[in-house]
């Protein structure tokens, strides 16, 4: 994990504030509907497909308290109660689970809105269940289902994630699992069809989402001087984003 803070602080014990990285305002493919995405500072994973690494280390700049927060997303609630809701993404959220997870209640209580966690899951095991009590969908991000290479692509195993994927459903939480295919990493129809083969006993599981690749944050990594290792890995194909897709469909699940 690469933060200004030590590694013992990656928890934020704070539930009045927070580091808050970015807002997008009418966001389309991070939940139902058009949403409100808050975007946290913090991460423990190194992916290295990351097109949002600016948001691994936190800055005193983005340090933001509960209400400011909630004043923002207030001028769009009445918008957002009929074409979407919020969704809280990084970064990862539960690298601040009580600032995020305040966030999170005070929005149900206040609101009723929908709310998402776009999350990797692998520090899930660090709140309690009720903590998942205001949010309705998980955005659950499933890096490789082999541990040793799900290491080489982000630093850490995926044990802690699969336990969460179960937890979840578990807790019937609805679950969006996203898949991010990326060439020589994560394209391997073998792969595919074992996280497939787990997948599909967790009845929670409403869909599963196929992302290409692509290169957008690039530059990024190059403003931060940071080594990128995909320099030169292309976008996948469509025909072989379809390969993949069929390894999740041919077990019954319903594919994006």
């Amino acid at each position: 994990m690469i933060m200004e803070t030590s590694h013992s602080s990656i928890l934020e014990k704070s539930r009045r504030w927070g580091y808050v990285h970015s807002v997008e305002t009418g966001a389309a493919v991070d939940g139902p509907g058009l949403r409100y995405m808050l975007f946290v500072s913090g991460c423990n994973f190194q992916c290295l497909y990351c097109h949002n690494c600016d948001t691994w280390t936190s800055r005193p700049e983005q340090k933001k308290d509960v209400g400011s927060v909630l004043e923002d997303i207030a001028k769009y609630v009445p918008f957002l109660r009929k074409a979407g809701g919020l969704t809280i993404s990084g970064g990862e959220p539960l690298t601040q689970p009580d600032f995020v997870g305040e966030i999170f209640r005070q929005v149900k209580r206040r609101w009723n809105l929908h709310t998402a966690l776009d999350t990797q899951g692998s520090l899930a095991s660090q709140v309690p269940d009720e903590w998942f009590n205001p949010v309705d969908l998980v955005l659950l991000d499933i890096k490789h289902i082999d541990s040793a290479r799900h290491r080489e692509l982000t630093g850490q195993g995926n044990e802690a994630t699969l336990e969460t994927a179960q937890r979840l459903n578990r807790l019937g939480k609805a679950l969006w699992i996203r898949y991010v295919m990326v060439p020589g990493w994560t394209d391997a129809a073998a792969d595919a069809e074992r996280l497939a083969d787990f997948i599909k006993p967790l009845t929670m599981v409403q869909r599963v989402e196929v992302l290409p690749f692509h290169q957008l944050g690039a530059h990024k990594w190059h403003d931060l001087g940071r080594p990128y290792a995909l320099e030169t890995t292309k976008p996948p194909e469509p025909a072989a984003v379809e390969l993949i897709r069929d390894a999740f469909r041919s077990r019954g699940l319903t594919v994006y």
